[in-house]
């Protein structure tokens, strides 16, 4: 790594500032601490509470990904192999020259699965980080890592058959409009990859929802469990272990709850997750959910959702993902320690009311944290005016 190192020094002065490469030091700056660490150390009396940087909380919550991508590639070979379709076109012929077939086991499925998540993942990062480094560039400042996260998160919560100009155009979009022009990383007031989901949501509804978007197979259609659950009152066959596990239709990473359990006990053990928000959400969640059971057995509330008991709904859509890594993030939601404890609640009983009530759009957990991400600034002023009013009466 020597020769690296010394390839690197040797080219700085063209990009520091008077340098030919003057307007591309972002991009250098990118390089150099991808692979080393940065030079410049602060000395004296520093208030330093730990280690972990922002590149390192980014890193973490990656390394929590990792179930829910794994699992989420595989399921998408899952569900076209339980839906009975024959592979086809080019994602087919790479299985096939495998000597493999879907009902060959978990490799085969993984393979195929991987042949829809890629290009997927691959047009939202390559998009992302050409956004990030122009912009970078042009306002003059290092390319920040949070990119990375939102190019990660939002695959895992869109359809794996979704076209990837879409996605192109919807991560366009969330980078844009829903972050750079607000000041970027830490400036956003909503979540990048929710934004992104929700442009597409209501941008191009057919390719977001709907039977034909979620198993990969040609001419094989079938709806989510929680789309039964808001035309019926259950999914007959969908066992709820199925669904625990996220053997069942839905978006890339948002179907197994025991990835999401396992991402979230990981996040709060090493800081990164709050957990009074993941408490708050749960409880939120729950209460709503026993209150609309009551209404429904009492004949007040006649909509197939309100009958939905708090297990189902914590383990259908993208509750449990939600939960774990959006309602979670440090940027978009409340920042005291009480504000966190009405935030997840917000957020909880909105995903459960919208839900219910709103029968054209059945998931509600995207669209009850973009309104969470409205109200934590809102939440903590009256937090703080709370705190000044009561000191300024004990000293009075």
């Amino acid at each position: 790594m020597k020769i690296l190192r010394n390839f690197l020094d040797k080219i700085e002065p063209n990009f520091k500032e008077g340098g030919k490469l003057e307007f591309f030091y972002p991009f250098y700056e990118a390089m150099d601490s991808f692979f080393y660490n940065v030079g410049a150390a602060n000395t004296g009396r520093v208030h330093v509470r730990d280690c972990v940087d922002l590149k390192r909380n980014m890193i973490l919550v990656m390394v929590a990904l990792a179930p829910c991508i794994l699992f989420g590639v595989y399921n998408i070979g899952e569900q076209a192999h339980l839906a009975g379709g024959v592979m086809t076109g080019w994602r087919g012929d790479i299985v096939a020259s495998m000597g493999l077939t879907l009902a060959d086991g978990i490799v085969a499925k993984f393979v195929y699965g991987l042949t829809w998540f890629l290009p997927i993942y691959l047009v939202i990062f390559g998009t992302g980080l050409f956004w990030e480094i122009l912009i970078s560039m042009i306002r003059k400042h290092e390319i920040y890592e949070g990119v990375f996260v939102t190019s990660i998160l939002f695959p895992l919560i869109v359809p794996p058959s979704i076209p990837l100009w879409q996605v192109f155009v919807a991560m366009s979009f969330a980078i844009i409009l829903g972050k750079e022009v607000f000041g970027g990383t830490g400036m956003n007031f909503m979540n990048p990859a929710l934004i992104a989901r929700a442009f597409l949501f209501f941008a191009y509804p057919a390719q977001i929802s709907g039977d034909k978007v979620w198993t990969v197979v040609d001419g094989i259609s079938q709806a989510t469990p929680l789309s039964k659950f808001a035309a019926s009152v259950g999914p007959a066959s969908t066992s709820f272990m199925d669904a625990f596990l996220g053997r069942i239709p839905g978006c890339i990473g948002e179907t197994s709850t025991l990835c999401c359990i396992a991402a979230g006990v990981f996040l709060v053990m090493i800081g990164v997750a709050s957990w009074r928000i993941i408490v708050s959400c749960l409880a939120g969640m729950v209460i709503t959910a026993f209150f609309f059971n009551i209404l429904y057995a009492n004949g007040i509330c006649e909509a197939p959702m309100c009958a939905v008991n708090p297990l189902w709904h914590f383990v259908l859509g993208g509750f449990a993902f939600g939960l774990v890594f959006m309602v979670t993030d440090p940027v978009t939601g409340s920042q005291t320690d009480t504000g966190r404890w009405f935030y997840g609640g917000f957020v909880g009983a909105m995903c459960i009311v919208i839900r219910n009530l709103n029968v054209a759009y059945p998931e509600g957990m995207m669209l009850a944290i973009l309104l969470g991400n409205i109200v934590a600034p809102l939440i903590d002023y009256f937090v703080v005016e709370a705190n000044v009013k009561r000191r300024s009466a004990r000293y009075a």
